[in-house]
């Protein structure tokens, strides 16, 4: 039994077909192939049945396929150890953040790592949309910190952190009943709602939430997008922590919004699954726990 078959055993179950075991390890179908048929020759276990499409597991391949599963991540702990024991403290680190999240709670985090390796160049991107995960897929990022939204889970390890908050608001000036009864999306349509640009690409551009029909600007950031909400020109959805002061002082309202539910979005922090994990990025991952929320 060789590390290859595992790894390919593991390709099939994940992408449903050989052909796609075979794209993603750059390797034919006919290879793919090959070295399955050998591991159930070795074996004496029939893995999968190929009567129909697309192969599916035999009651005895699923036996064996959960042990596989967990022999490889073993092996990629291993990978991890080793490699954290040879390496250096990397000259870079770069955090893609969710510029949802509130940065308060991850400031010590950042702080102590900074104490403990001042060689190191902290770079943090605060990313809107799917962001985080694509700076991380591209390898322009070592950690992401975001919502599970479009995530490739058998790719990266990922560990829940932080909740996030986002409520629909508006300025007085701008006319609107607050959350006393709920508007309806013919009543909005008339009012510009305000959204902030992806930062990965129109694939990754806002699509939940948006109030069919209605008037709609487009900002770079949360900053902006807070501004021209205060301003009363136009409403949108904005998460707690931004606002706390504003809804406090009567600045900003809340609003009760048909199809703009209160949206309450689970952090997490991601990194590669095949990505070599340097030695500030491992600390820093560790440092990063269930951060507090300070939403109020």
């Amino acid at each position: 039994m060789k590390h290859d078959q595992l790894i390919a055993l593991d390709a099939i179950v994940s992408t449903g077909t050989f052909r796609g075991a075979a794209e993603r390890l750059n390797k034919s179908q006919s290879a793919i192939s090959h070295t399955i048929r050998q591991l159930e020759e070795e074996l004496e276990l029939e893995l999968f049945s190929r009567e129909a499409y697309r192969p599916s597991l035999t009651p005895a391949g699923e036996i064996f396929y959960r042990e596989a599963s967990r022999v490889l991540r073993q092996m990629q702990g291993l990978r991890s150890t080793a490699s954290r024991l040879r390496a250096r403290e990397e000259p870079e680190l770069t955090l893609a953040v969710s510029a949802t999240m509130d940065l308060a709670p991850l400031l010590p985090a950042l702080a102590e790592t900074g104490r403990r390796h001042p060689a190191t160049h902290l770079r943090l991107r605060m990313e809107m949309m799917g962001g985080p995960i694509a700076r991380l897929m591209e390898g322009k990022a070592n950690i992401a910190l975001a919502s599970l939204d479009g995530v490739p889970l058998d790719e990266v390890e990922a560990e829940p952190i932080a909740e996030v908050t986002i409520r629909p608001v508006a300025s007085p000036h701008l006319g609107l009943p607050s959350e006393t009864r709920a508007l309806s999306a013919s009543e909005m349509q008339t009012q510009v709602q305000v959204v902030t640009a992806g930062t990965a690409g129109a694939t990754h551009e806002q699509s939940r939430d948006l109030l069919p029909g209605g008037l709609k600007w487009t900002v770079s950031d949360l900053a902006a997008k807070k501004q021209v909400i205060l301003a009363g020109l136009g409403w949108g959805g904005l998460p707690d922590h931004m606002t706390v002061e504003e809804r406090r002082s009567g600045a900003l309202r809340p609003l009760n919004l048909e199809g703009f539910p209160l949206r309450r979005t689970m952090i997490f922090k991601m990194r590669r699954r095949d990505q070599a994990i340097g030695v500030v990025a491992d600390d820093l991952w560790n440092k990063i726990g269930m951060l507090a929320s300070s939403d109020n």
